[in-house]
């Protein structure tokens, strides 16, 4: 996958992608980024790319036309031209997978006071990271690079993917590591059972219930099967159920040496 992302200020998130997941990525050629500025295409004599809105307004517009040849530079049939502005979709995990299929994406950063709306006549698309209002698109531009790139085949193991919050419907279920006490506050029993069935239905009924709490507009989109109904049955009767207590028994071998 190639990523190009159009922007006045490429120094801005440059360094985003020389670090961590992104650097390896790019390292094994799983994904090329390059940035375009495009005030390099300005016809403007004195370089500008901005200009006061026509009728008058606060503020200043990007000009249509150093967006536009800086598009066509880079646009090949492949390519997917998206804008970040808040008319566009709001990005999620569902459109990250969706990028992660395009083999070229162009993602267009605005910046002061919007973009001269002919500029739309020349993208496949606008995305919005939310709303809120932010100095520019660049910041958004590394988000969706960001998501999109550890979804790449090879960017990281396939089970950390699979495993991650929103990928299966429902927030991820709560992780621990050692030590088993900290400050009081302790790893639960079954994480120690190796029962694997067990602590599978464990970490999905803290899944369930971490977002049914935490984000319920998600718990109701999401669709539950008859397992998940009676972990959650289960779980608000306040009875701890028979096969937890029983893992935990067969399973868990514990002593204050363990703490240690």
């Amino acid at each position: 996958m190639k990523i190009t992302i159009l922007t006045l200020f490429p120094e801005m998130i440059a360094p985003f992608f020389e670090n961590s997941i992104v650097k390896r990525a790019i390292a094994k050629g799983i994904v090329e980024v390059e940035f375009i500025n495009f005030r390099d295409f300005t016809l403007d004599k004195y370089g500008r790319v901005d200009t006061p809105p026509v009728g008058g307004g606060a503020g200043l517009l990007l000009k249509a036309q150093p967006i536009v040849d800086a598009l066509e530079s880079v646009s090949t049939s492949s390519s997917k031209r998206i804008l970040l502005s808040p008319h566009g979709r709001v990005f999620n995990q569902q459109i990250a997978h969706e990028l992660s299929k395009e083999q070229h994406l162009i993602l267009v950063c605005g910046h002061y006071e919007g973009v001269d709306v002919r500029v739309n006549h020349y993208i496949d698309e606008k995305i919005s990271l939310g709303d809120y209002i932010i100095t520019g698109g660049e910041l958004g531009a590394a988000i969706i690079a960001d998501a999109v790139i550890r979804l790449l085949d090879g960017a990281i193991a396939d089970e950390s993917i699979k495993e991650e919050s929103f990928e299966g419907g429902l927030l991820e279920y709560p992780q621990y590591t050692e030590p088993y006490s900290y400050r009081e506050h302790n790893v639960p029993l079954i994480l120690y059972s190796g029962n694997h069935e067990a602590i599978r239905k464990y970490r999905q009924t803290q899944a369930l219930v971490l977002t049914r709490e935490h984000r319920p507009d998600l718990f109701a989109q999401y669709e539950l099967s008859k397992e998940d109904k009676k972990l959650l049955e289960e779980y608000d009767s306040g009875v701890t159920p028979k096969w937890v207590d029983d893992a935990i028994e067969k399973g868990a071998k514990f002593t204050k040496k363990d703490e240690e």
